[in-house]
């Protein structure tokens, strides 16, 4: 199971971007220019509008479970290395996202992947080992601005504001909308610092279909995260995606790195009796996340 080991610790890693009209006027009449400046001021009120409105369609999907469960196909791939194993997933809105997996046919748990609002814990039981960090000791997390409420987000399929907890009404206004985008996908953006959110909407259904976050630094490189949804269930009367596909790349490192994971959900539940955090053996180690993060990098 080095596959497994290798791939566990790889996950931290993952774990984040009209002027000739009023000169005709002016040179026509001015008095007339008041008039062109009130119909240029319609359709920007107009066209900001109409963005609005989008934006609360695709807010507007996210279900209203407080809890997800399912179970899952987990594959991971990072260059020649691939796996693919059973698991299990488990979310609690604003409190818990857990990633359980198994050896196949015999069952038994062999790693595990929890974040929380206040630290990320990865435990390897093959090797009975554990690392477990705040968002500021995990370099892709804190380069990227992204916390807890982010991830949530990610694996929830909605829209979020990079460092805080929802998206609330007043704050749909600040994403932008290419309303004049052709095609079956609509590009919602937000910029943030040396971050690109962007997240593209069916335009007949209003659902993310993918997120894409991009980083630029010339101090720390280039890093990008594609995050695709498909396959749509009920939940409630909403849908969420059966299967997740997220891709991260950096050129932080002294060469390129990439790793994609792939969800594939069973039948989706809403069971609320579960422990929601996880505890660890006191024979475990626990590996300083520095350390891990040079191996996986050198690899």
């Amino acid at each position: 199971m080095k596959k497994t080991h290798t791939i566990l610790t790889l996950l931290v890693g993952l774990m984040a971007f009209t002027s000739c009209g009023a000169q005709k006027a002016a040179v026509k009449d001015t008095v007339t220019l008041p008039a062109a400046a009130k119909e240029t001021s319609k359709a920007a009120k107009a066209d900001h509008l109409q963005q609005l409105a989008f934006v609360q369609r695709v807010s507007d999907q996210k279900v209203y479970a407080q809890n997800i469960v399912s179970s899952m196909s987990f594959t991971a791939t990072m260059g020649d290395k691939e796996i693919t194993v059973p698991g299990s997933l488990h979310m609690r809105r604003d409190k818990v996202i857990r990633l359980q997996l198994f050896i196949p046919l015999l069952g038994s748990e062999v790693g595990r992947l929890e974040f929380t609002p206040d630290y990320v814990l990865v435990i390897d039981r093959m090797h009975k080992e554990y690392i477990k960090g705040d968002y500021n000791q995990l370099d892709f997390l804190r380069d990227n601005g992204l916390n807890f409420y982010s991830l949530q987000a990610l694996f929830w399929n909605q829209l979020f504001l990079p460092g805080t907890q929802k998206v609330g009404e007043g704050d749909l206004s600040r994403y932008t909308v290419k309303t004049d985008e052709m095609g079956s996908l609509r590009p919602i953006s937000l910029h943030n610092g040396n971050m690109t959110f962007t997240w593209k909407a069916d335009t007949a259904s209003a659902r993310i279909l993918q997120t894409d976050v991009n980083y630029k630094s010339a101090a720390h490189g280039n890093s990008s995260l594609v995050w695709l949804y498909s396959d749509f269930k009920a939940l409630g009367n909403k849908m969420f995606p059966g299967t997740q596909s997220f891709s991260f790349t950096t050129t932080a490192t002294k060469k390129a790195q990439k790793c994609t994971v792939r969800l594939e959900l069973g039948k989706l539940k809403t069971d609320s009796d579960w422990d929601e955090q996880s505890t660890v053996s006191e024979r475990y180690k626990q590996m300083d996340v520095k350390d891990v993060f040079g191996k996986i990098l050198s690899m």
